[in-house]
């Protein structure tokens, strides 16, 4: 019977993988050169119209420049500050304006970001609701012309040309025994996501941890051996990020305590906080971390 249960949180867990893998396979818009040269040109009549210069920045939505172009008389800096405008817009998926007012406001860690330019003239390039590049404006009059110039390329969009690619299916991945028992020796990444929006993780615990916070990825979790005492929700306490979207604490106050153990599945959205309060060793568990 217990052969039968793990084997069956076994096929569940793999059949939300396999979901998580089809969903990659999606019908998607992407720009092309000449509609990013369009876009560009419209920004530029938008800046002549009102005498003035500027460097106009495109990028495709995974932040990689496709098209540049300076108008006379522009600062020579103006070419990396558009880029990294429309960067940060895209991939963000925000007007850059918003994180320039979030760090007026205090948020100053933000600036820590890498490839993070939080100044006003940078808008994500949107078509039928999906964020298709970034259009970036720099050396303009000011910084509400920078995001007018910029707002006047990003309106141009429904009049460019954009092509329709459908992502390969995705390859199947194998690890052998060998391979994952080493993983689970010292608790290690199997999967990293890459191509994917998942990872696996063979973890291993030999004591508590920090409380932990993801504030995109879901973690669903299958527990091979040994158990733990297991707190979520409630508000971590003395909180500090780590990372982009990773946020550590010390302990979690008035979360919900179980005690999980081998067979046991505990699927943990994005954004509760989560800990590993007290480990019977050695715990090994397999991690889904999905976004």
């Amino acid at each position: 019977m217990k052969a039968y249960r793990n084997v069956t949180a076994a096929l569940a867990l793999t059949a939300l993988v396999a979901g998580a893998g089809r969903a990659q396979v999606a019908d998607k818009k992407a720009l092309t050169l000449d509609g990013a040269k369009k876009i560009a040109s419209a920004a530029a009549a938008e800046a002549r119209r009102n005498n003035e210069g500027g460097v106009i920045a495109i990028v495709d939505d995974g932040g990689n420049l496709m098209y540049l172009e300076r108008l006379d008389n522009t600062f020579a800096a103006g070419a990396n500050i558009s880029i990294g405008k429309a960067r940060t817009a895209a991939l963000f998926k925000k007007p850059t304006r918003v994180f320039e007012e979030i760090i007026k406001n205090g948020r100053t860690a933000m600036v820590a970001l890498a490839d993070f330019t939080p100044l006003q003239g940078g808008v994500p390039l949107e078509l039928n609701g999906q964020v298709i590049g970034g259009i970036g404006v720099s050396g303009a009059a000011s910084q509400q012309q920078d995001e007018a110039v910029a707002l006047a390329g990003a309106a141009a969009l429904g009049t460019v040309s954009t092509s329709s690619a459908e992502a390969p299916a995705p390859p199947v991945t194998y690890f052998d025994r060998e391979k994952v028992a080493a993983a689970f020796a010292q608790g290690a990444v199997l999967f990293d996501g890459s191509g994917a929006n998942y990872m696996v993780h063979a973890s291993r615990r030999d004591r508590p941890g920090m409380a932990e916070i993801h504030t995109k990825d879901t973690d669903v979790i299958y527990v091979l051996e040994g158990s733990a005492s297991f707190v979520t929700g409630g508000t971590a306490t003395e909180t500090k990020n780590i990372a982009p979207d990773e946020i550590r604490g010390t302990a979690i106050r008035s979360g919900t305590t179980r005690r999980i153990a081998r067979g046991d599945v505990i699927i943990v959205p994005a954004g509760i906080p989560h800990w590993f309060k007290e480990v019977s060793g050695p715990l090994n568990y397999y991690v889904v971390k999905v976004r």
